[in-house]
């Protein structure tokens, strides 16, 4: 299965249905299932007083990979004005890449590995 690693906090709102786009400094060609692992690695959390809720070295969501696109201005500012909490987890610059994920669930945590990109996980 296809597996992409993302530090907490940034993890736990797309779990809450919060955040809809992983933004990248790379694109991605993939399209598909992908399953959310939560790094080792806690960053700092760009909403205070917000929790994160998923245990750290594990699988944990599984989500549909559908669209990889590259930021423009316009992009930008449609997110920030539409989704000022989607924007503040995220590195939203002119270039970058916004991977949108759907059909966001989660699954009974899998510990794992994480890797840098996306990566294979065989059970």
């Amino acid at each position: 299965m296809k597996v992409l690693t993302i530090c907490e906090p940034y993890v736990t709102p797309i779990g809450r249905g919060v955040k809809h786009f992983e933004t990248r400094s790379y694109p991605t060609n993939y399209r598909g299932v992908i399953y959310i692992h939560t790094s080792k690695r806690v960053m700092p959390d760009p909403v205070p007083g917000a929790e994160t809720a998923y245990p750290l070295g594990c699988i944990v969501l599984r989500a549909e990979l559908v669209n990889c696109i590259r930021m423009t201005e316009e992009f930008i500012r449609k997110v920030k004005e539409e989704s000022p909490e989607e924007y503040a987890y995220g590195f939203y610059e002119v270039g970058r890449y916004a991977w949108e994920l759907k059909n966001v669930e989660e699954i009974t945590p899998i510990p794992a590995r994480g890797m840098l990109g996306i990566w294979n996980y065989n059970a």
